[in-house]
């Protein structure tokens, strides 16, 4: 096996750190969301900071998976990778975009329960959108290095 055909644990361990730490501050803005107290400024204040966190950090994700990195790196190890990772980097934009919807949302200070209630469904809707792009994308990745990444199960 030549040295190109092994995994790199240093790449592959990259990926999985990151994709712990966006699944953690989602969970940590469904709870807020869930959460039985009442919409107050300072609560709807820190979760508007939470989703501006979230959406800086996914940013930065996408943006270092659009400048190569992991995907690259598959399509590079498997050519017909490229269109799924293509797809893949097309929902960027996307998923941007609805999270600066909810911040926006949010930003209008609209403390009624409705309006809670509402910004919770639109990120459980986002959430679930982001959780099907995370895999999409470890698929392409466990297929371009030929590894099982232990996520898809």
């Amino acid at each position: 096996m030549a040295m190109t055909d092994r995994s790199d644990p240093i790449i592959l361990g990259h990926v999985l750190a990151e994709h712990r730490e966006l699944f953690m501050r989602m969970q940590g803005l469904k709870s807020a969301f869930s959460a039985a107290q009442p919409m107050t400024a300072a609560r709807a204040a820190e979760v508007q900071t939470a989703l501006a966190d979230l959406r800086e950090h996914l940013r930065f994700h996408f943006e270092q998976e659009e400048s190569g990195g992991f995907l690259e790196e598959s399509i590079a190890r498997m050519p017909r990778l490229a269109p799924a990772a293509t797809a893949i980097m097309r929902q960027h934009p996307a998923l941007l975009a609805e999270l600066d919807a909810l911040i926006e949302t949010l930003a209008r200070g609209d403390s009624s329960a409705e309006s809670w209630a509402r910004a919770g469904r639109d990120f459980e809707h986002f959430s679930t959108t982001m959780q099907a792009h995370e895999r999409s994308e470890n698929a392409v990745v466990q297929e371009g290095y030929n590894e099982d990444l232990g996520l898809l199960d």
